[in-house]
């Protein structure tokens, strides 16, 4: 069966290419080759060849995970004001209910 292609917006695929081309540079720039990158990723050399191409099959732990190992800072280079962001988005967070239902309006159809 083949595989069901992702759909991706064209911002969410200029962040993917963009993502992948820092990923690239780093890797270049640290002397790795794809092989050392995937036995460090533990993931395959067709994967990693994906990522590096901004494909959107590929898993996000993945790509943050080769952010970690090549040092392409995500979010906020400053660890600490991460830490406060992610604080007060979990401040934020437990505020708000657990899920979230749709219910159905009554709709008055009595003219």
């Amino acid at each position: 069966m083949p595989k069901v292609p992702i759909q991706t917006g064209v911002v969410a695929q200029a962040a993917l290419s963009h993502f992948a081309s820092l990923l690239r540079v780093r890797r270049k720039e640290k002397k790795l080759t794809i092989n050392e990158l995937a036995d460090r990723l533990g993931a395959s050399i067709p994967t990693v060849r994906k990522m590096l191409n901004g494909a959107p099959t590929v898993a996000i732990g993945t790509y943050f995970e080769a952010a970690h190992i090549l040092g392409v800072p995500l979010f906020d280079p400053d660890s600490d004001r991460f830490a406060v962001t992610a604080s007060k988005t979990a401040e934020i967070e437990s505020l708000l209910p657990k899920r979230v239902v749709k219910r159905e309006e009554d709709v008055n159809d009595d003219f």
